[in-house]
């Protein structure tokens, strides 16, 4: 006896082309803004020459998190820059600023609605499940259906893939504020506005930043994923390497990434630990 044949896959497809034909505008709007926004932060990249970068970023290393970590963070992108893959380095880090931008502007609100309403939680989390889940692969063809071929499709499927680590921990750290703390803040006649923005938001700061740590380590998994249907960066040379067994250049190109993953970690990290050290002084 066989199992009867349910078409799930058709009907998603089916939706798509529907989205397609009937809202091209909408999402070409999409296309231009986001276009818009990464070129102008990468042509700002490219603009600055490479040592005012490498100094840019040691001193808010150093702001941030100390002068061993600037130190880490210069010789780090002096070596990406040795290997020939500056201008690769500089697309990669574009194509995750503006997608971990978008990731936090949607993350953040979704995790403060969450956390303030259990029926919203409850309908969200199964979504996040299945963005956490399901192959990054399978992203990309929708994204390309919609947005065509290029960094949009490559940054928006990027923020589906690391878009959950932001609501989830943006949620659970609102949650984790003290009850005491609460009621102090209703005691002292504060609003919901204020209760949120002077208090759970502030105590929440290190869950938070956990979150935007973790989405900006998702989004750089993605870039190799993100380059296969035409996003730019770190990524092609890495895909380029496997379709000619070049071993050299997608090690460099795969250590280019960690560079940049270890330089953003350590600086977000050294942030929340900043703000830690504040908050119990």
């Amino acid at each position: 006896m066989d199992f009867v044949r349910i078409p799930f896959g058709n009907v998603i497809e089916k939706i798509v082309i529907w989205l397609t034909d009937n809202f091209s505008t909408f999402f070409d709007s999409i296309t231009l803004l986001v276009n818009l926004g990464l070129n102008k932060f990468e042509a700002l990249l490219v603009w600055l020459p490479w040592p005012i970068i490498i100094i840019i970023v040691m001193v808010l290393a150093w702001r941030i998190a100390g002068r061993r970590i600037a130190l880490v963070a210069g010789i780090f992108l002096y070596l990406l820059g040795s290997f020939k893959l500056w201008n690769e380095g500089l697309n990669t880090l574009s194509l995750v600023g503006t997608s971990v931008s978008i990731s936090v502007l949607l993350g953040l609100p979704l995790g403060i609605l969450s956390a303030r309403n259990d029926v919203i939680y409850k309908t969200v989390r199964p979504v996040l499940d299945g963005m956490q889940t399901i192959p990054s692969f399978v992203y990309l063809i929708p994204a390309v259906m919609l947005f065509g071929i290029g960094n949009v499709p490559g940054v928006m499927a990027t923020v589906i893939f690391s878009l959950p680590p932001m609501v989830r921990l943006t949620n659970l750290g609102i949650r984790q504020v003290s009850v005491e703390a609460v009621e102090a803040g209703k005691a002292f006649g504060c609003t919901e506005w204020q209760l949120l923005s002077k208090i759970q938001l502030p105590l929440a700061l290190p869950s938070i930043m956990t979150g935007i740590n973790q989405t900006v380590m998702m989004a750089l998994s993605m870039s190799v994923t993100a380059a296969m249907i035409g996003a730019g960066g770190l990524g092609v040379k890495i895909l380029f390497a496997i379709q000619r067994v070049e071993l050299s250049i997608g090690v460099e190109a795969g250590l280019g990434i960690l560079f940049i993953a270890i330089v953003l970690d350590r600086m977000l990290q050294g942030y929340s630990s900043k703000q830690k050290k504040a908050r119990h002084l």
